[in-house]
């Protein structure tokens, strides 16, 4: 799935211990850094979050490579999760990626964890020149020959993971690793539509939610996906193994009436632009918005982003962010997400203060 939702750099440190505010939280709080944010932006944004209390980083894959910004933050750092979310798998080939998560967990003392999403064909064939086809499938088989890799790495046993994408049968014992002194990394899934999501609850640790959901969609369609995918791999649905779920939330937040109107029209432009992909259309028409998907696809073939947004009433609005001020939006988010949720993340595609932030987290703790 496209990542291009901002998520706001970690708030200022302030006197709050880290450890009872972590425990207070209905939810574990992640950073992330922009979508533009250069290596070297992710490891300070890193050294700062863990600083202020949050529980874990991650880097995104858009216009720099999320493994080099990550081993930067792993060296920078001593007790944050960090975590992609989200590497394009299909941009790489399992034994890349296996190699590239397996250095990562090393580096970062076993905080690592491997967040990978499929992307869209256009950019597989076009940007990547990689192959695509089946992606619930593929990313499935992806994820097993990921595991066969690994396993040969600490079991020295042969590598012979023969699928039908994938095909790995060599492992010299001169570039194997061996066994990673801190386990394998978790594997986390993004998806939307619900042949993804299934197929994280059957094969990953933790599903990536899109910005793109609501609360509704979470429980009539990801979470139903996500036990289909756990049953269909003979995984428990007691919750002794439940799939973690982590999703970058859309807040309109701002702490005077013109940052609100600000980050309003933002985040409005943002969900018209994912309203207006076919792959996303299944959570409009879930709330009976079905021509508003038709109305923002013909005005993305026209060009006419900043118009789009125009078509997002505040009705649509409230549906996926929490509006308001950084306690009307600490309110909503535990309200809304408290007890589905397992980690948070705040995507916000706008300018917003560092202690606006602060507040926020502070709050939410």
């Amino acid at each position: 799935m496209p990542t291009d939702a901002h998520l706001p750099n970690a708030p200022t440190p302030d006197t709050t211990d880290a450890t009872t505010s972590a425990a207070a939280a209905p939810f574990a709080l992640d950073a992330g850094g922009d979508i533009a944010s250069t290596p070297l932006q992710v490891e300070a944004a890193a050294v700062q979050a863990e600083a202020s209390g949050f529980d874990g980083v991650f880097a995104t894959e858009t216009s720099h490579d999320p493994f080099v910004a990550l081993a930067l933050a792993a060296r920078a750092t001593s007790r944050v999760q960090l975590s992609s979310a989200i590497a394009v798998a299909f941009a790489r080939n399992p034994m890349n990626t296996a190699m590239l998560a397996d250095d990562l967990q090393l580096v970062s003392g076993g905080r690592f964890a491997l967040g990978l999403g499929s992307q869209i064909k256009p950019h597989i064939e076009r940007r990547f020149s990689m192959p695509w086809s089946h992606p619930a499938k593929r990313m499935r088989e992806y994820v097993e020959a990921l595991r066969a890799i690994w396993a040969s790495w600490e079991t020295g046993e042969r590598l012979n993971f023969r699928g039908e994408f994938y095909s790995h049968t060599l492992m010299s014992p001169m570039f194997s690793p061996g066994p990673n002194p801190h386990g394998t990394p978790r594997i986390l899934l993004a998806g939307v539509g619900e042949l993804m999501t299934e197929t994280a609850g059957a094969v990953a640790d933790g599903f990536l939610s899109h910005s793109f959901t609501t609360r509704r969609y979470l429980d009539e369609v990801s979470i139903p996906a996500l036990r289909r995918g756990r049953a269909s791999a003979g995984r428990p649905l007691d919750g002794s193994d439940d799939v973690e779920i982590s999703l970058p939330a859309f807040v309109a937040i701002g702490s005077t009436d013109a940052e609100l109107a600000t980050a309003i029209r933002a985040v409005k432009k943002q969900i018209a632009f994912y309203g207006s992909t076919p792959a996303y259309r299944g959570v409009l028409e879930l709330h009976g918005w079905d021509g508003l998907h038709e109305t923002l696809h013909a005005g993305s073939v026209r060009g006419e982003w900043d118009a789009m947004a125009d078509a997002v009433s505040d009705e649509v609005l409230a549906e996926f962010a929490v509006v308001g001020t950084p306690a009307e939006v600490a309110e909503g988010l535990r309200a809304r997400f408290g007890g589905v949720v397992s980690r948070l993340s705040f995507s916000a595609p706008y300018p917003v203060a560092p202690e606006v932030w602060a507040d926020l987290v502070r709050l939410l703790r």
